[in-house]
């Protein structure tokens, strides 16, 4: 199954490996993918694990009823694998009962023992 990230990689070999905890995301842009795809595959865990402690909310479901169909990433500040913080600016593009949105964010993530945390939005 192609990752539902964007990347043209294999879901397993791409954010499926995040996803399972065999690696953790090297910066701020595939953490953001990762968390993409977990919402597209449903991975409600991976998305609490993958949340700064102090914004997580108590419960991180995903909505089964929204299908994720497509991620476009617009700016990134920071965010590389020898930074401590960044942004990533995206657009999101759903279908929900038969109706076809997008939701933009600019995301903020930082790093907590070694590993990047989504912050919130900025």
């Amino acid at each position: 199954m192609k990752c539902p990230c964007g990347l043209n990689a294999d879901y397993a070999a791409c954010c499926g490996r995040f996803h399972r905890g065999d690696a953790t995301a090297p910066t701020a842009e595939r953490l953001m993918r990762s968390r993409y795809s977990a919402f597209a595959v449903g991975d409600a865990a991976y998305l609490a694990r993958t949340w700064h402690p102090s914004t997580r909310p108590a419960d991180v479901g995903v909505d089964p009823g929204t299908r994720w169909t497509g991620l476009e990433i617009l700016a990134k500040t920071g965010g590389s694998a020898l930074d401590t913080e960044g942004t990533v600016r995206f657009r999101a593009h759903y279908t929900e009962g038969g109706e076809e949105g997008a939701m933009e964010e600019n995301s903020r993530f930082v790093v907590i023992d070694n590993a990047w945390v989504y912050v919130s939005a900025l």
